[in-house]
């Protein structure tokens, strides 16, 4: 019998503590899906979440990132157009100049009030989510 299972996946959601309101980093994809996304990519063999998460942001924004905490877990299967993946999502701080780098065609620093329309996978959803959790102290909740 053949096994399939979630891809794992990260995305980390990058505040830029060096700037008022503290915006966070974006990237806009140069491979399909296309569209802004938080930065994040797939878990390699052998490799632990947190680790992976360290490496994508610094692969696709040239920042060193420190991971402050893991917010949620988000695994709808259709929340890849690709394949089944789980996303662990985590809060991280970091300062500096990001540069769009790896598989990111471009990158910006948004505050809450001008992200982009156009988010990739379920970033839409996550980044409501962590504007509540920062805004108010409210967890997702499960479903």
């Amino acid at each position: 019998m053949a096994y399939r299972n979630p891809t794992p996946t990260v995305d980390i959601i990058i505040e830029l503590i060096d700037r008022r309101d503290r915006p966070i980093v974006l990237i806009e994809r140069k491979n399909p899906p296309f569209g802004w996304a938080i930065p994040g990519g797939f878990v390699d063999y052998g490799e632990s979440v947190e680790v992976a998460a360290r490496r994508e942001a610094e692969e696709e924004t040239g920042l060193k990132v420190e991971l402050i905490e893991q917010f949620y877990v988000y695994s709808d299967p259709n929340r890849d157009p690709r394949q089944h993946t789980l996303s662990v999502v985590f809060i991280a701080t970091a300062t500096g100049e990001p540069q769009a780098a790896d598989d990111a065609k471009n990158l910006g620093v948004f505050e809450s009030w001008n992200v982009p329309g156009n988010l990739c996978f379920d970033h839409d959803k996550i980044l409501r989510d962590y504007w509540i959790y920062r805004h108010y102290k409210l967890r997702p909740r499960l479903s």
